[in-house]
């Protein structure tokens, strides 16, 4: 969207993007040391206040913690139920470049430091949930507590969203003297921050992780009305697997991986000289369709990171009829392994059967990529049935200690 699509409602939307997306968990560079006043905290839970609620029922209620005793006592709660784990890991990982050594360093902090934060804000909301998963009571309360910490951040106040200490919720209870029928939702250390010039977090774009109509269809534009093969219509599909990074990458980069699961591919032989993936690296897909037959393509690899993404593009490496990836992520304890397509913008096989039904491209577009997303389930979904492995109460990981 471009600025002459904005309607004018005299709010600065530079200046609200920029809150909403550098609020970042701050711990290492809380200020320890800087008075925060109430009067501004309880300014900022009345921006939180004014956030949605179920049945505009006005059902959440603050409490904020500045007694050093009572913090310090929440301190040693939040100890028990994950800080002690916390300075372990980041023990366990000092010096690993493990994926997880920052945040552990970061957590611990917080842990080893939190009865010195100058404010935690226990935000909770009058009810129980009934444990149906009907939403009802967190959908009246979560949205304001981030409000809230946005509305700090605008001001120069950094904030951790934080649960861990929930899992001593009726020792918590009975120290602030939360009575029965009212939940708590989180706990939020408030502090000055050491510097203000936190930076967007590294996230997928949104064209990559929302679907338009049905889930697991991508649009690299639009989609127009109706919508178009430049519209750049395509699927993504996901899985995680209980396997290391190096073992999903092995597996995702054998040419005939798809062979085994896809209705579609016949397997892939790299060109003469090559034997392996890099960039430029070309190869020859073989495949077959009821419609149509089947039919070979040459294939051009154009993303390749070792053990982070695989990716190729069809027919002409300037103008591909299709484009096609492989990427792996480290999450905690397993890989995700993201399959992505995308059509076009050059012609492949669905440009004959849209040129011979043009007024029928839409429902050509649907089906087709219907087809694929359900091929390249099978495939991520066959990479898990190969790989995933259930925890081994045995083993020893650097992160957690023994795998759970």
């Amino acid at each position: 969207m471009n600025e002459h699509d904005y309607q004018d409602t005299g709010i600065d939307v530079a200046g609200v993007d920029a809150a909403l997306t550098t609020t970042r968990s701050v711990r290492l560079r809380l200020d320890l040391e800087r008075h925060v006043d109430n009067d501004l905290i309880m300014e900022c839970i009345d921006v939180a206040e004014q956030a949605p609620s179920g049945g505009n029922q006005g059902s959440r209620r603050w409490i904020v913690v500045r007694d050093p005793a009572v913090k310090e006592k929440i301190a040693e709660l939040y100890m028990a139920t994950g800080g002690n784990f916390m300075i372990g890991a980041r023990d366990r990982l000092a010096g690993t470049g493990h994926h997880q050594e920052k945040v552990m360093e970061s957590a611990a902090y917080l842990a080893e430091h939190l009865a010195e934060v100058p404010a935690i804000v226990i935000p909770t909301v009058i009810g129980v949930h009934d444990g149906s998963g009907r939403p009802g009571l967190f959908d009246s309360v979560i949205q304001s507590v981030w409000s809230l910490c946005v509305a700090l951040r605008a001001r120069g106040l950094g904030t951790a969203w934080t649960t861990a200490v929930l899992g001593k919720r009726d020792e918590l209870a009975e120290l602030l003297g939360i009575p029965e029928g009212v939940t708590q939702i989180a706990m939020i250390p408030v502090a000055y921050t050491k510097g203000t010039d936190f930076k967007r977090a590294p996230r997928l774009p949104a064209r990559e992780v929302t679907f338009i109509d049905h889930y697991a269809h991508t649009w690299a534009s639009g989609p127009s009305d109706p919508p178009n093969l430049a519209d750049g219509p395509g699927a993504v599909v996901e899985v995680d697997i209980k396997a290391k990074v190096d073992e999903v990458w092995d597996v995702v980069t054998d040419l005939d991986l798809s062979a085994g699961y896809s209705d579609e591919s016949l397997g892939a032989t790299w060109a003469e000289g090559v034997d392996g993936p890099s960039l430029g690296a070309r190869f020859t897909g073989r495949n077959t369709h009821p419609a149509i037959g089947e039919w070979e393509v040459e294939c051009f690899v154009n993303r390749y990171v070792a053990g982070v993404e695989f990716g190729w593009v069809t027919s002409d490496a300037d103008n591909p009829g299709a484009q096609w990836c492989f990427e792996m992520t480290s999450i905690a304890g397993a890989t995700r392994l993201r399959y992505s397509l995308r059509l076009g913008p050059g012609p492949s096989g669905i440009s004959a059967a849209i040129s011979n039904m043009p007024d029928r491209e839409p429902a050509i577009l649907l089906r087709r990529i219907e087809e694929h997303a359900a091929s390249m389930q099978r495939v991520v979904d066959g990479v898990k049935a190969q790989l995933h492995r259930e925890p081994d109460p045995d083993r020893v990981n650097p992160l957690f200690g023994k795998d759970r």
